[in-house]
This record gives C-alpha cells, structure tokens and sequence, in this order.
C-alpha cells in the first residue's frame, strides 16, 4: 500500500531494469568477450572454438542474478560459480586481466554513475572471489 492509501502494490524496480535490462547486459558481455577473444592469458580458459556458449551463460547469468529472468537457473541449475570455474588456474593475473576487459565493457555501457558502481562492486568482488591460485608460477 502506497503512502495515499492506495492497496495496489508499489512497483519496486530491479537493477536489470534500471540498467536497461537484456540489451544493456548483453552489450556488456559482448564486449567483455570481444577483449578476451584477443587475449593470451584468458583465451585459453575458453576451449570452445566459438565463444558464443560462454557469452550467451555469462549473460543468462548476470541478468538472472540482478532481477531479471530466472533463465540461467532452469537451464544451468544453480550457478555455483566456484565450482565450474575450480578447473582452471585463476591467479592474480588472470583476475587482473579479467578485470581489466569487464573494466572497459562497464565503462562502455555509459551508465548513471550510481548504477555503474553497483554494478563494478559486484564485478570486482566476483573475480576476487574466482581466485584459486594465490601464488605466481612464473615468480616461484
């Protein structure tokens, strides 16, 4: 009920649609993944030919988890991110290089600031998270 009494529901918006919801996530993950089909340190992590299975999951995925359709799920189950990414070395390097391509993807979409920083926090926090090797093979 809203503050004049009326016993509709308030609309409440997601992030998705604040942001412009498939199409601005799909512009994000398709030049996310333009960066990465060119680079030497990720590429490799992407043993499919063809990067269109991965940039289709990544967008199912970061449109399901900011409100929008639960697609990844009833496709996918749940994501357990750590998991499906567990058989590859992500290290620093491979976080900052990883970074640097969704860096430049973000800063692409021309957001509202605010919605920007959401949006990066959670993206940054992410790659954190992915980190499975903490030490550098080349320096050890």
């Amino acid at each position: 009920m809203d503050s004049a009494g009326d016993p509709r529901p308030v609309p409440s918006t997601t992030f998705f649609d604040a942001v412009g919801g498939e199409p601005t996530f799909r512009r994000l993950v398709d030049r996310f993944y333009a960066g990465i089909a060119d680079d030497p340190l990720l590429r490799p992590m992407y043993p499919e030919g063809d990067l269109g299975p991965a940039t289709e999951r990544m967008t199912l995925f970061l449109m399901q988890y900011w409100g929008g359709p639960n697609t990844y799920s009833a496709q996918r189950g749940h994501p357990r991110l750590r998991m499906r990414h567990a058989p590859f070395r992500i290290g620093p390097a491979e976080r900052d290089a990883w970074l640097r391509h969704m860096r430049r993807a973000v800063d692409e979409l021309d957001l509202p600031p605010e919605l920007a920083a959401t949006l990066w926090d959670y993206l940054e926090r992410s790659a954190y998270f992915m980190v499975n090797v903490m030490e550098d093979p080349a320096v050890g």
